[in-house]
């Protein structure tokens, strides 16, 4: 890097740079080309005995600082182009790729105004343009290039509330499906909503958001002054690769004016490959995409695009005096006026170089050959004696279990999978039960590496332990005080008689008592109460939309699925109606106990789920 002489302490000569550049390339295409397990873990102790230095206060020989990058740190992280990589969305990038990515590094290319950086923000136009044509977006959308799907969720949930209803209101509603991402309910939090403005619905037997559900909600929601403001669905869910029915649930939002937006980080470039897999997605108002899932490119790259390209830039402009010679003219975009970053990299030209490089045709086959490495995998879990399918399988992944094992041995298998060095799989929830998952996007994955991981599944003896593998967190909420209920009574109840005395104690402590009436409402569908009702004795009605759908007695309990958080402190509403069809007496657990209880005791856990798996698809 060329400085002023001797004035320059951060100046290299030529010939350093040169040195320094093919040393670094060859350590890499050595350590992408080396064999080793897809993932190796360390604890805090083992990397901090590693690494943790004071700063150097003279230089280090650059071959000195290579070694310990080869020793200390690359070998403890996953390697994304390990061809049995299954777990989690594998993440295999592209070497042109990377080299764009040096490129933008190396120079240091600022890509936050046009005046700055007119070339790498055409390329980023050029490639937002393809990117519009595969989805089938009009010329006048607009978009950035954002860091991952959590980011580009994030604008486009910003985008649409300054555009439909500037500062936030309290008579706007929010609704999701609980098989969307994470990043939704961060994004609501972020952007102020509350709990019960996140409506939470129960997707269906297929894990997508089924238009009927979703039509109800907004008519309850509307009966009672609130304001369906937006719908978040799934072109590709994290979970099972499901899609929702885009093109339903776009009519629903343009009868009520609600925003329709859709999370395609994980799979929305399948319509490179075929658009009828993401049927609808160009309908819909917002889009997010991930080019470092399904372009194979280096992270960070994430997209949002907005079909209405004006709006994006209305709801992000700001121009304050020390940016106004950096104004856009006409025709010009500076991209800091269409998202949230003022300092932005060139993401776009990691992703102009491998897509010219390889050609569009090459991705279109690395997707499609994915696709079909699931399906080949989905076949082989049917046709197994141990294994069996747990969802359909969509858009490259496939979910499923050892029948002969429990939840606590099927997440140890996926334990001595990864000990063992062969390959990995993550696991996750499908409607309260427990599944491993095996995601197929990696380009160098092949029917080998398929059967080699789900063989070993088959046969192979739990791991002693197993570490957690699902990326969700669980907020929980703090119990407020509240009367005590009877000790006796609740250690005879089914749900808690597991517990030894002083546990029964501590829970009893954070109940209170109920009387009802026969004919009284207890819950009503669509309704937004968090409590958690256990029948002392009596018995009470389920009605869902008005049908009767099963009976409740002493020991039996409801509201299991409203008290159970998504995400971020939201929740379902009631999906159901109880109502009592006797005298009846009720323990009452308040907001946040449930996911208490469930997290503390393992024997009331097992229970819930058992009871969320069986009524949820029936929304009960």
């Amino acid at each position: 890097m060329r400085g002023h002489g001797r004035d320059d302490p951060l100046a290299l000569d030529r010939e350093t740079m040169r040195q320094l550049g093919y040393r670094t390339v060859d350590l890499l295409i050595d350590w992408l080309e080396r064999e080793a397990p897809p993932l190796t873990r360390a604890t805090a102790a083992e990397m901090r005995e590693r690494l943790h230095t004071p700063p150097p206060e003279q230089p280090e020989p650059f071959e000195q600082i290579l070694e310990g990058i080869e020793r200390d740190v690359l070998p403890f992280a996953s390697r994304d182009g390990h061809p049995r990589f299954f777990g989690f969305v594998p993440f295999a990038g592209t070497w042109p790729g990377a080299l764009g990515d040096l490129i933008a590094s190396a120079c240091n290319l600022y890509v936050g105004s046009w005046m700055e950086s007119a070339g790498p923000s055409q390329v980023e136009l050029e490639v937002l343009g393809w990117f519009k044509d595969w989805i089938g977006y009009p010329a006048d959308a607009a978009g950035s290039l954002v860091s991952g799907g959590s980011a580009g969720n994030m604008t486009a949930l910003a985008c649409a509330r300054e555009t439909l209803a500037g500062p936030m209101r309290d008579d706007l509603v929010l609704y999701v499906s609980d098989q969307a991402h994470s990043s939704i309910a961060r994004a609501a939090r972020i952007l102020g909503f509350r709990p019960e403005q996140v409506r939470v619905l129960p997707s269906d037997d297929a894990f997508r958001l089924a238009p009927s559900t979703l039509r109800a909600a907004m008519e309850a929601d509307v009966a009672r002054g609130l304001t369906p403001f937006l719908v978040s669905a799934s072109a590709g869910s994290t979970n099972t690769g499901a899609v929702d029915p885009l093109t339903e649930l776009g009519e629903i939002c343009h009868e009520r004016g609600a925003w329709l937006h859709v999370d395609g980080a994980y799979g929305g470039f399948a319509a490179l490959a075929d658009p009828a897999l993401v049927p609808g997605i160009g309908h819909a108002d917002s889009v997010t995409l991930d080019p470092h899932k399904w372009l194979y490119q280096p992270f960070e790259c994430g997209c949002v695009l907005v079909r209405k390209g004006r709006v994006l830039r209305e709801a992000f402009e700001i121009v304050p005096d020390y940016l106004r010679d950096a104004r856009a003219e006409a025709e010009e975009v500076n991209f800091s006026d269409l998202g949230l970053q003022l300092t932005r990299s060139a993401r776009a030209l990691k992703l102009w170089v491998s897509l010219r490089f390889f050609g569009i045709e090459a991705f279109r086959s690395a997707i499609r050959r994915s696709l079909e490495l699931a399906q080949e995998a989905a076949g082989r879990v049917e046709a197994s004696e141990s294994l069996e399918l747990m969802a359909p399988p969509s858009l490259g992944t496939v979910c499923f279990r050892r029948r002969d094992l429990d939840e606590e041995a099927n997440a140890r298998i996926a334990a001595a999978l990864e000990q063992s060095g062969t390959g990995l799989v993550s696991s996750t929830r499908l409607h309260g039960r427990f599944a491993l998952r095996l995601c197929v996007l990696n380009h160098q994955s092949g029917s080998e590496d398929v059967e080699q991981v789900l063989a070993f599944l088959e046969t192979a003896q739990p791991a002693a332990e197993a570490p957690a593998y699902e990326r969700h967190p669980t907020i929980v909420s703090s119990w407020p005080g509240l009367p005590r209920a009877d000790v006796a009574s609740l250690r005879a109840l089914p749900l808690f008689a597991e517990l030894e005395p002083d546990q029964a104690a501590q829970v009893a402590q954070k109940a209170s008592l109920l009387e009802a009436a026969a004919g009284d409402a207890i819950v009503e569908q669509w309704s937004l109460g968090s409590e958690f009702f256990v029948i002392l004795d009596g018995t009470a009605a389920v009605s869902v939309d008005g049908e009767r759908a099963r009976d409740l007695g002493a020991g039996e309990f409801f509201g299991e699925l409203r008290a159970l958080e998504w995400g971020s402190g939201y929740a379902y509403p009631r999906l159901a109606t109880v109502r009592a069809t006797s005298t009846l007496r009720l323990l009452v657990f308040p907001e946040g106990a449930l996911s208490e209880l469930v997290e503390r005791y393992p024997s009331v856990g097992r229970i819930v789920r058992e009871a969320v798996a069986d009524r949820l698809p029936r929304h009960s």
